[in-house]
């Protein structure tokens, strides 16, 4: 009896209902009419998430048709604070948590396209981070078997999670690129060793480029409706960056300028700076996945398009992860945070008025037993780097 009268109690609304209870009719277990349901009222109620998912339909291929369409959120206390809107597409997102979904689909797209990967066979990369899972979730939707070679300095988990998605992995000794040893030369000689196998080549197959030509850019485009002022990332592969410069400037007829972010230990700002001197690579960073010691294949199509480079040291990337956590409650990896923090610095260039979009490459979670260990950030001297009043989110020893 007491439950009823609850439910009914809870089917009116008070007369401090919300302004959305108000424009369409409150419903309850207690008040299941039919008419309180309809489709009107619940398209009422939700008329951007209807617009959404009414425009992405059903991913009728699986994993492989899900990929891409992320939303672009807006860096509410960054825009607020520098004059600009800020916004940056949520790449982690997509089904397999990261940007490199869409490398990873058009990496075996094009090698099916070619003949050179048929039902049955075998995709092989050199990979130590996101390239791999995306690879790994692509295989396993399309039956193909997949063996990964990577620097035997990357975490146990790492290796965990792509066996966990039926990868063979092979941690091989950390060499560098010219030495025939380098993770990705064996990778490659592992390919050619077998029949129906393919090599995807991350680094020097423009496919990865062609994936942020043919998606990524086209979505900031529309998404923005053109009305964006500048776009940056980091490289690593340098598909993303080289891509979406590539749409960004043709469909812009040049407008929109296009920066390349850049973290210690890679030469991308020196060169780009420099107006194309390459220098030798000193140091390291703290972010996965991006900065370079070479001019890849992906991105020397559209160098010359870049506008300039922006050097972000490991400070301002591990400072940006706890303040996007704190003010956007966005929990991103040190990869992503760079991209805000170049984005910040690039308002803060630019001055008030220009709308400037960056790359959410991926969560946190791959990386949380070190961005939020106390250990680990002392042993990297970053934890003065993270403003005192943000210390409560170092939760970790």
């Amino acid at each position: 009896m007491f439950a009823r009268s609850a439910l009914r109690a809870a089917s009116k609304p008070t007369a401090a209902a919300s302004p959305l209870l108000q424009r369409f009719t409150y419903a309850t277990a207690a008040t299941s009419h039919p008419a309180h349901f309809s489709a009107q009222a619940v398209e009422q109620a939700n008329p951007h998430g209807m617009e959404i998912s009414k425009a992405q339909r059903i991913a009728e291929d699986g994993f492989w048709s899900a990929i891409g369409n992320t939303p672009l959120i807006k860096m509410n206390t960054l825009s607020k604070q520098t004059g600009c809107t800020i916004l940056g597409k949520a790449e982690f997102q997509n089904p397999g948590g990261s940007v490199k979904d869409r490398a990873a689909k058009f990496l075996v797209q094009d090698a099916e396209e070619k003949g050179l990967l048929k039902p049955g066979g075998t995709v092989v990369e050199g990979t130590a981070g996101n390239t791999g899972i995306g690879l790994a979730h692509v295989c396993r939707n399309k039956g193909y078997k997949m063996a990964i070679y990577m620097p035997n300095t990357q975490s146990q988990g790492k290796i965990d999670l792509l066996r966990l998605l039926g990868a063979e992995v092979y941690p091989v000794p950390a060499v560098p690129y010219d030495n025939p040893d380098n993770y990705n030369h064996q990778a490659q000689r592992h390919a050619e060793r077998l029949d129906n196998a393919i090599w995807t080549n991350q680094f020097d197959n423009i496919a990865n480029r062609q994936a942020h030509i043919e998606t990524t850019g086209p979505e900031i485009w529309a998404q923005t409706g053109g009305k964006l002022d500048a776009f940056t990332c980091a490289s690593g592969t340098a598909g993303t960056i080289a891509g979406v410069t590539r749409y960004l400037k043709t469909v812009s007829e040049g407008r929109v300028k296009c920066y390349v972010a850049d973290p210690p230990g890679s030469v991308i700002y020196t060169y780009v700076s420099s107006g194309g001197k390459m220098t030798e690579r000193k140091g390291s960073s703290i972010t996965e996945g991006i900065g370079q010691g070479r001019i890849t294949e992906n991105l020397k199509p559209d160098i010359d398009l870049l506008d300039g480079a922006l050097h972000i040291p490991d400070e301002k990337s591990i400072e940006m992860v706890y303040r996007c956590l704190d003010e956007e409650g966005l929990y991103l990896g040190a990869s992503s945070c760079l991209n805000v923090a170049a984005a910040r610095d690039l308002a803060e260039k630019m001055g008030p008025g220009h709308t400037i979009v960056t790359i959410l490459c991926d969560g946190a979670y791959r990386y949380a037993d070190r961005l939020f260990s106390r250990k680990w950030l002392e042993s990297k001297g970053l934890v003065n780097a993270i403003p005192e009043h943000l210390h409560k989110y170092i939760v970790l020893e």
